[in-house]
């Protein structure tokens, strides 16, 4: 709950400072833009003064095993929300491998540190609520740059919050646990981002947006799209 009222102050400050009036470039996936901006430039100082400088300390001391250790760890307790959102939109058979992926890591796997699954030919797929309900028919809405959080749109923005029901991080107590764990997975992910700056041409902004809106619907079509930007999802930056 805490959580949630101090990004909505945030979004409330943002929009003050960001105004409504500022330059569009037009784009009807984007009627917000003035206000998307200035979150966008919220968040870029935000990670260049303190996100940015974190990571780097955490790559220099993180030995390279551990830190891949630690992602495999998340994306094992990820594996429950990736079954979840498999099971609603009736793929059963994706289901039952992220299934068996969580019990082989979680067991041989040594609690998800190991990717044991991967290496047995159990490939991971990323699942979330956003997916599930473009599924179902449910439209982007505009597009909708977050605190912190970054890219995303109004489904994808509510698939989020459905999502932390069935997070294991959303179980862990006490509540000091639980945001240490969260803050330690965004801050790997973020570490494993150091040095892409330099793939950014043109308007930041635009280039975000547009990575963010081709990644999520090659996400939605389960690859049947040329996707041109890797395997990293583009929700994790933190600009």
């Amino acid at each position: 709950m805490q959580r949630k009222v101090c990004a909505l102050l945030m979004l409330l400050s943002v929009l003050g400072v960001a105004g409504v009036n500022a330059e569009s470039d037009g784009d009807p996936r984007d009627p917000w833009e003035g206000f998307n901006r200035g979150v966008f430039a919220f968040n870029n100082t935000a990670d260049e003064y303190l996100v940015q400088p974190v990571a780097r300390g955490y790559r220099q001391v993180t030995p390279a095993i551990v830190d891949q250790g630690i992602a495999n760890f998340f994306n094992n307790i990820g594996e429950i929300k990736n079954m979840a959102n498999d099971l609603l939109q009736g793929k059963a058979s994706d289901a039952l491998v992220d299934g068996g992926r969580f019990i082989i890591n979680t067991t041989v796997g040594v609690i998800g540190f190991f990717d044991v699954a991967s290496y047995i030919g159990l490939k991971r797929e990323s699942e979330d609520f956003g997916q599930t309900m473009a599924v179902w028919g449910v439209g982007p809405g505009p597009y909708l740059v977050l605190p912190f959080l970054g890219p995303s749109n109004l489904r994808d923005g509510a698939g989020q919050g459905v999502d932390s029901y069935v997070s294991v991080t959303g179980a862990v107590d006490p509540e000091a646990a639980r945001y240490g764990m969260s803050l330690l997975d965004l801050l790997q992910v973020r570490a494993s981002l150091l040095g892409t700056e330099g793939l950014v041409s043109g308007d930041k902004y635009t280039f975000f947006k547009d990575a963010y809106l081709q990644r999520r619907e090659f996400l939605i079509n389960d690859g049947q799209l040329k996707d041109d930007f890797g395997d990293e999802d583009f929700e994790s930056f933190d600009f």
